[in-house]
């Protein structure tokens, strides 16, 4: 198993086969949209209790 597949979740059932973070329907892109504009990780997590710290941190680093 990948450490992407631990992350992440695409299926057609959920947010139309949207990447989302594993076991919520939170699009990844959610969380490079909130960097993107200068909002920290933590006030990701603030709004989208459903998402660990620690798969956003994996993720960040996979996409560094």
């Amino acid at each position: 198993m990948s450490e992407n597949s631990s992350i992440i979740s695409i299926s057609t059932e959920i947010m139309g086969g949207t990447p989302v973070f594993l076991g919520t329907r939170v699009p990844i892109q959610t969380l490079f949209d909130y960097l993107e504009a200068g909002e920290s990780i933590d006030d990701f997590l603030e709004g989208f209790l459903t998402v660990s710290r620690e798969k956003v941190i994996t993720l960040v680093k996979l996409r560094l």
